[in-house]
Order: structure tokens, then sequence, then C-alpha cells
């Protein structure tokens, strides 16, 4: 190859190897074309524009190959995220917000505060009222559980069994007139609903099957006419059979709610109840009504009834309904009575069972 020959300005000279002519090896980073020059001269060079960048540049593109697949993903994850998130929470929250496993959602626990007394009575609280019903036979409170934001509450049937008028007064203190919807003394269940209501905090209605002796839970409701009283303990047994008085006989069906210094029931101020062949706060009468109960070692008084027993996630499990008090195996006056961690509620699955019914105004 001549001086005249060589491509002029496309790459720099090279020395001699020795033989007295100047080597001119293609450039690392050069390829020569595919193709010969005209009648089998020199090889056709590409021009500076078609060349490929260097080979010492190769590596910094594989380098950042996986910086833009991450980015995609990056970004992919964030549009996705929200729904992700959404997954993660109901798994993490053991299903909390899922109806699929019968649990009817509503307010809960904050991730952050699960686990705590505390967390469940702030959470839980503004969905517990209390509730003031009065009849022929006197004046009786006790407590409900809110279900919906347009202020249907449950409670128990003998808070409210024979009523002629019903106050319910919210965790803010505003109270409202109340109508009762549907009863079921057969379960000692009713649900009444606010006159006017709407945007209310509403509770978890969880799953009582799931349910295990030892787990801890906590009890809110009016006792004695102290509203929002938070009290905890664990779940002390299961599947207990409990016999309640199905109506008011002798005036008695309003006595469990009845608060301090409020009555005109005379000793039927405890509302009565039969376990193991025992009746216990008085005589449950004639007509009586037998479910199956979780026993709780957390304390219940008098107005507690129809209020809240909750897990630590804020779901709750059952309405507190029967209690047994230290007065009526002392023989002494109601004035004396007070828990001693014998407590029984309707399981949570009764109540969702029973909905329907009671939304249609059916009582048995």
């Amino acid at each position: 190859m001549t001086e005249s020959q060589r491509p002029s300005g496309e790459y720099p000279m090279y020395p001699s190897y020795g033989n007295g002519d100047a080597a001119y090896p293609p450039p690392p980073s050069y390829q020569p074309a595919q193709s010969a020059g005209p009648a089998g001269g020199d090889p056709v060079w590409p021009a500076p524009e078609q060349q490929p960048a260097p080979e010492s540049s190769a590596p910094r593109r594989r380098a950042r190959r996986p910086v833009a697949l991450l980015a995609a993903v990056a970004i992919a994850a964030a549009i996705v995220g929200g729904g992700t998130a959404t997954v993660i929470g109901q798994l993490t929250d053991h299903g909390t917000n899922s109806t699929g496993s019968g649990i009817i959602p509503g307010t809960t626990v904050s991730q952050s505060s699960k686990g705590t007394v505390s967390g469940v009575a702030a959470a839980l609280s503004p969905t517990i009222v209390e509730i003031s019903a009065s009849s022929n036979a006197g004046q009786s409170t006790g407590s409900g559980v809110i279900i919906t934001s347009g202020g249907e509450i449950v409670t128990n049937n003998h808070v409210v069994a024979g009523a002629s008028s019903v106050k319910v007064t919210l965790s803010t203190g505003k109270t409202y007139t109340a109508d009762v919807v549907g009863t079921d003394p057969d379960k000692d269940l009713a649900l009444i609903k606010l006159q006017g209501a709407s945007g209310l905090k509403t509770a978890t209605l969880g799953d009582s099957s799931k349910v295990a002796v030892g787990d801890q839970v906590v009890a809110i409701g009016s006792p004695e006419g102290l509203t929002g009283t938070v009290t905890s303990g664990i779940v002390s047994a299961l599947d207990r059979d409990v016999t309640v008085a199905k109506e008011g006989d002798s005036g008695q069906g309003q006595s469990q709610g009845q608060g301090q210094g409020q009555g005109g029931q005379g000793d039927g101020q405890q509302w009565p109840f039969e376990f193991g062949g025992k009746q216990f706060n008085g005589d449950t009468g004639d007509s009586t009504t037998t479910y199956k109960a979780l026993q709780t070692d957390a304390s219940l008084n008098p107005g507690n009834s129809g209020g809240a027993l909750i897990n630590m996630n804020g779901e709750i499990i059952g309405i507190n309904s029967a209690m047994y008090s230290a007065s009526s195996a002392a023989g002494s006056d109601s004035s004396a009575a007070g828990s001693v961690g014998l407590g029984f509620a309707i399981p949570v699955n009764t109540l969702k069972a029973d909905l329907d019914t009671l939304r249609a105004g059916d009582s048995s």
C-alpha cells in the first residue's frame, strides 16, 4: 500500500515494525468493510459516521441496561402499587376487610396500634353507644354497637324489650331517638335505628369461629351509666350454654342494663341467667332461651349488656349479654353488685346470621 493510497485523516500514523514500511493495522475500534474496493483493490473503509462506537463503550452500555430494566420495573410497581398494598394489607390484617371470610368491614385498629388495649379502645369507642330505654316497668340503660353509618345498632333484646321509647347517646355526647327495628328473644338480640343519623363510624363484625381460649379481648360499654368504659381480659371458654329470660317476666326483662340509682324493678336489677343448672342474679322465669356463649374474664357490669367484646385487631367477636354478680351469691342488695370475672357474650357469627331477620322486623 503506497502513501498515496493510504486514506487520509481517518486514523493516525502507526510506527514501523522493522521492515522499513509503516504498519497500518486497522484501528482496534474499527471494522473493515465487508466488500473489497474496486477491481480487487484495497478494502473500502467505512465513513467515520458509519463506524461503530469504540468497543470500550460497550461494557458501559451493558452496565446501563440493568439500570434501565430496574427503572421500568419500578415504574410498573408504582402503577400497580395501590392494588398490591391493598392485597398485602388484607393478608397482614388476617382478612380484617375481607367479606369472603364472613367479616363485615368497618372501623379497625391501625397497624401501629394493633395488639394494644389503648389502640382498640381509641379505634372502637366511637362505635359503641349507650342506650336508655323506657317502659311501663321502668327505665334501663345498656349498650349497643353501630354497624351501619346510617345508624343501625345491635344490642340485646333484654335491653329494649317492651320499650316505649329509646334514646341513644354516642361517644361524642350527641343524643338520638331510636326506633326498635326488630327483636329476636330466642337469641337475645335486637336491632334499633337512629332517627336522622348519617356518617357514623361503624364497627367491624369479625369471625367468632376463629376465637380461641386465651385470646386477649377488650370489652366496651356503659356499666352503671358510665359511658365508654373499657375493660380487658381473655376468652375463658367457648360454647357455654347460657340460659336467659326471653321476655321481661316480672319486670326483669329490662334489668341487666339498669344503671345505678335507676329502676323501680326491685330485686330484678341484675339480668338473670342460668348456667350449669344454677340460676344467677335472680329467677330467669318460665320463658327462657339458651344460646352458646363466649366466656370472658373481662370485667362486665350492669349496663355492659349489648356492648362489644372485641379482639386485638379491633373486630367485634361477641355481644356482651350476661354476667355473674357477687350479690346473688352473697344475698346482698343490688348496690353491692360487681363483676367477678364471669361474663358471657353472644358470638358475633350468631348475630351476623340473624341480621336479615332483625332487619325484616321479625321477632320470635
